[in-house]
């Protein structure tokens, strides 16, 4: 078997190829959108790339192809030589992923499906929007605190409407200018949050996921995207960890330490389920998990407690997905 290691740039990509014993057989750059192409007319081999922007398009183009496809983790990759005294070139890199895949079998990332990586782009640029209009609110709140004036409270969707109340015809240029902006990036985000409750709805996981409290479509959608396929985890707390709700440890010799949860993976959604047991908190103050919650925030405070919520949340979410089942409140605890 060949193995075809490619350093993946983002107009230019460097291929270097090797038998299974190390012979070099080709070394050559080639454009970025040929690779596919060029894949295809390979014999079976094994595909190796970093992870970057274009690797899971390359990756998929290389399975449809036949080809075996490891895409190796960043941190990795610089512990196998990649950079190392220095030096790092397109062709050196490529050369030494070729050289180390003809001697182990390199790890692999989870290559998601084309939907999973859809949905966490649609969830992100939601995200992007709202963060821009909390920066635009943001702006026109700095010029209100200058001048001693302060707005009723709202949502944001409202915020241009309850400025504009406040000062009357007033605004200056500059400021409406920001309202306007506000008011235009609000009506996207109405837009973005419709077209992706209709998709979890439409989705018979999401629907199921949904009926645990607190979860709502954000939620469901980014869970389902995250996790992409349920059979890749044994049980409830490798999804836990998985996300970065577990604590991690700081122990050596006699001396044991735990420490806060890692906040490894995904952030966006490891935030979102934090929001949901919140949410559950407020919504359903008698159901088991609340109460369950309730004994941990009487032992280490509210913000604990929290987190412990959203780490039971996700092993729920996990069970409700691997059994194909809804919620049932009596038989949590």
């Amino acid at each position: 078997m060949e193995h075809v290691a490619i350093d993946l740039g983002g107009s230019q990509s460097q291929v270097c190829i090797r038998t299974s014993d190390g012979q070099l057989l080709v070394e050559q750059r080639c454009r970025t959108r040929d690779l596919p192409a060029y894949l295809a007319k390979r014999p079976p081999s094994r595909v190796i790339v970093e992870t970057c922007a274009e690797a899971f398009g390359i990756a998929d183009s290389a399975l449809t192809a036949g080809h075996q496809v490891r895409v190796v983790p960043a941190t990795l990759v610089r512990a196998l030589g990649v950079g190392s005294r220095g030096v790092k070139t397109d062709r050196r890199d490529a050369q030494i992923l070729s050289e180390v895949s003809c001697r182990i079998d390199l790890p692999s990332v989870h290559i998601p499906s084309k939907q999973s990586r859809e949905r966490k782009t649609q969830c992100g640029l939601r995200d992007a929007l709202v963060s821009s209009r909390t920066q635009l609110i943001n702006t026109v709140r700095g010029w209100l605190r200058a001048d001693g004036r302060r707005p009723k409270s709202g949502e944001a969707a409202s915020f241009a409407k309850r400025v504009r109340a406040l000062c009357g015809a007033a605004i200056p240029g500059f400021i409406d200018r920001q309202l306007q902006t506000i008011e235009f990036v609000s009506t996207q985000i109405r837009a973005a949050d419709r077209e992706l409750e209709r998709m979890a709805k439409q989705d018979s996981v999401c629907r199921r996921l949904m009926t645990v409290p607190g979860v709502g479509w954000l939620t469901a959608l980014r869970f389902v995207a995250t996790i992409d396929q349920i059979e890749r985890f044994a049980d409830g707390h490798r999804v836990a960890a998985y996300i970065g709700l577990v604590p991690g440890e700081n122990s050596s010799s006699e001396r044991q330490r735990r420490t806060g949860i890692t906040k490894a993976g995904a952030p966006s959604l490891r935030w979102t389920l934090v929001q949901a047991a919140w949410s559950a908190r407020r919504a359903r103050r008698k159901d088991a998990m609340q109460r369950w919650a309730e004994e941990i925030e009487r032992r280490r405070g509210k913000r604990i407690a929290a987190v412990a919520l959203a780490r039971k949340l996700a092993s729920i979410l996990y069970a409700i997905w691997r059994d194909g089942s809804v919620y049932e409140h009596e038989r949590q605890s």
